[in-house]
């Protein structure tokens, strides 16, 4: 969900939300965002319930499973140890990696893996999309806390191509992929085409580090499992919150000696907390609940996405987009021809007045008289058939 107090700097804020209005412009979208909160807890049907927003009583219930996931009798984990060292090893193989190392935060663990490889290389340079999640939501930490040097491939909403990754005019010490490329749309390549550009990148000389946050639910669109896929990269990132609605925390993978040098620097960088058994126990009930299930919402968010499309013609709404036309992952985005405040508006009163919550992350401006969205569909929107996705839109049409 776009509104998360996530890990990349902007509690609160929205991607694509002007940074200079007025104070009456902010307190409307504080209001607003507000408001949106409160009708997604409130809302009998949403297309996605996201974990983070439940009350402290009901975050704390996702450890009524642990018990299936996790001997509560064995000893607690201390700066790193059994529980913590149990879902690196679980990570580690499903990625097919040698080892890896539980860190806070992806933000933390994408840069302690990069400076790493830096070091290795000799080549502080990083290769990466312009839309990339240190470049648009990290405050510049790679260069600032780091010591790394960002290079942008391309700032098209797509991911980078093989020949602009060999033909690159810098040399780099690493190739950086953010699978699915979240703000361009959740996108990803077709695996022949990410084939290429890794490919490329090792043409170069350069290693390939994955930003892999929403990896998890590429299988579907790769039509490979997740160990194949990582198997292309050096290292790869994973969120534990993201997709499988654990508490918090990222899992780095790769050779077991980068890890070892990586849980060195993660202690440099504040990442060596004394206990974190309730985020890795909530992670391990992610891997065991959610992860066998994101196939299942990938393919129904594309009915989703179709309906939605039908759903907007039907209601006479002249222009619209679902980008991308058949989802990636279980996450797209939809544009239409409104400004968005009045969008944001309308999908607000919608879950107020009916509490079936079509669009429940915020409303951005894509340019003008443009409104863009996120839409993500997990379990609770399993239960939405085509029909009921079309007759909420006609719902919202008619608010805006």
């Amino acid at each position: 969900m776009s509104d998360t107090a996530d890990e990349c700097g902007r509690p609160g804020e929205e991607p694509g939300t002007d940074q200079g209005p007025d104070q009456a412009t902010e307190q409307g979208g504080k209001e607003r965002r507000q408001r949106r909160r409160a009708a997604l807890r409130g809302a009998e049907r949403v297309l996605a319930r996201p974990g983070y927003l439940g009350t402290v009583g009901q975050r704390l219930a996702l450890l009524d499973e642990a018990r299936e996931s996790y001997d509560l009798d064995e000893p607690s984990d201390i700066y790193g140890g059994g529980i913590v060292e149990t879902l690196e090893e679980r990570v580690a193989g499903l990625l097919g990696k040698e080892a890896a190392a539980f860190f806070p935060t992806g933000t933390m663990a994408q840069q302690v893996a990069l400076r790493c490889w830096a070091g290795r290389t000799g080549n502080p340079a990083v290769a990466l999309h312009a839309l990339a999640h240190p470049e648009v939501h990290e405050r510049n930490a790679f260069s600032v806390v780091s010591g790394l040097r960002p290079l942008r491939v391309t700032s098209e909403p797509r991911m980078p191509t093989a020949d602009e990754v060999r033909d690159f005019d810098e040399p780099f010490g690493t190739l950086m992929l953010e699978l699915p490329l979240r703000d361009a749309g959740f996108v990803l390549p077709t695996w022949e085409e990410l084939s290429e550009v890794v490919g490329a990148a090792r043409e170069r000389d350069a290693v390939v580090h994955f930003d892999g946050a929403r990896l998890w639910e590429s299988t579907t669109h790769f039509g490979r499992p997740l160990d194949e896929i990582a198997d292309l990269a050096d290292s790869v990132y994973v969120s534990l919150y993201k997709s499988l609605d654990g508490y918090g925390g990222a899992v780095l993978a790769g050779p077991r000696t980068l890890v070892e040098e990586a849980k060195a620097w993660r202690h440099r960088y504040g990442g060596a907390v004394f206990q974190q058994f309730p985020t890795a126990l909530s992670a391990l009930v992610g891997l065991d609940r959610e992860l066998p299930r994101l196939p299942e919402y990938v393919a129904h968010a594309r009915v989703v996405a179709a309906a939605l499309r039908e759903g907007f013609a039907a209601a006479g709404v002249p222009w619209t987009r679902v980008h991308p036309e058949v989802p990636h992952t279980n996450e797209f985005q939809v544009w239409l021809p409104y400004d968005h405040e009045a969008a944001a508006e309308a999908a607000v009163r919608q879950g107020e007045e009916t509490r079936t919550l079509l669009f429940a992350d915020a409303w951005n401006r894509g340019g003008p008289g443009l409104a863009v969205t996120e839409v993500s569909v997990r379990a609770a929107g399993l239960e939405w058939t085509a029909d009921d996705v079309k007759a909420a839109v006609a719902e919202f049409v008619g608010r805006l």
